[in-house]
C-alpha cells in the first residue's frame, strides 16, 4: 500500500500558512489606506529540494511593495535562516500580481507589506502519517520506485512523509534539532538500500527496513 501522493509537491508547501499571514499583514495596512489588496496571481515558493531532503526548516521575513498597477517591487529579505529559502521567496514574489486599483484620495500609489514565511515539512502531512507508513508494502514501494531514476529514490513520497513525520510538532518538541536532522540523514543514507531490499523481499513492509531508532518512533 503506497501513500497517496496528491500532497507530494515541493511547490507550494508553505503557501497555505504564508498566505494567511500575508493577508493579516495586508489587512492592517489596507484598513488605514482604504485599499483592499486582491490577489490575482500568487504562486507559492518552491521548497529547496536539498533542504527538504535534509530536513531543514526555517523562516523568512520579507518586505515588498504592492503597486497600484498590481505589480510587486522592492522585494527585500529582512531575515532568513538560509540563503536558499531567501531565493525561493524572492523567486515566488517576483511572479506575484494583485488586482490594480485607481490612485485617488485615500488610495496611495503603492503599499508596503512586511510578512513572515515559514518553510515546514509537515504542513500538508497528517499527524497520523505513521499509521500509513507502517502499512506500506515492499512490493508496492519497489514497483513504484523502479519506474524512476535511482538518484530520485530518496525523494520518493514514502521518504518525504517519513521526514515530514519526524519534523512534526510531536518530535520537534521532544527531539533536539541535531538529533532530528541526524535521524533524517540516516534515513536518506538507507533509501537506496531499502528499495533494493524491497525488491528482494516483496512480502516485507517498509517500516521493517528502517533504522531501528526511526522505526521505534513510528
Amino acid at each position: 500500500m503506497l501513500l497517496p501522493v496528491r500532497h507530494f509537491s515541493l511547490k507550494g508547501w508553505v503557501m497555505r500558512w504564508f498566505f494567511a499571514l500575508v493577508l493579516l499583514a495586508l489587512m492592517g495596512i489596507a484598513g488605514a489606506a482604504e485599499v483592499v489588496l486582491i490577489p490575482d496571481n500568487n504562486p507559492g515558493p518552491v521548497y529547496p529540494r536539498e533542504l527538504a531532503k535534509a530536513g531543514v526548516m526555517g523562516e523568512v521575513r520579507v518586505r515588498f511593495t504592492a503597486n497600484a498597477d498590481g505589480s510587486v517591487s522592492d522585494i527585500a529579505i529582512l531575515e532568513s535562516e538560509h540563503p536558499d529559502f531567501s531565493a525561493a521567496v524572492t523567486d515566488a514574489l517576483r511572479q506575484w500580481r494583485f488586482r490594480s486599483w485607481t490612485v485617488e484620495a485615500g488610495k496611495p500609489a503603492e503599499m508596503e507589506v512586511i510578512a513572515p514565511m515559514f518553510f515546514r515539512l509537515d504542513i500538508d502531512s497528517p499527524i497520523h502519517a505513521n499509521q500509513w507508513l507502517r502499512r506500506v508494502r515492499c512490493v508496492d514501494l519497489h514497483q513504484y520506485a523502479i519506474r524512476r531514476p535511482v538518484s530520485s529514490w530518496v525523494h520518493l513520497p514514502v521518504f518525504h512523509y517519513t521526514r515530514a513525520y519526524l519534523s512534526s510538532v510531536v518530535y520537534t518538541s521532544q527531539l533536539s534539532n541535531e538529533r532530528r536532522l541526524g535521524l533524517i540523514a540516516k534515513l536518506n543514507e538507507r533509501a537506496r538500500y531499502i528499495i533494493d531490499r524491497c525488491g528482494k523481499s516483496p512480502n516485507s513492509r517498509y517500516v521493517n527496513l528502517l533504522p531501528e531508532d526511526i522505526r521505534e518512533l513510528l
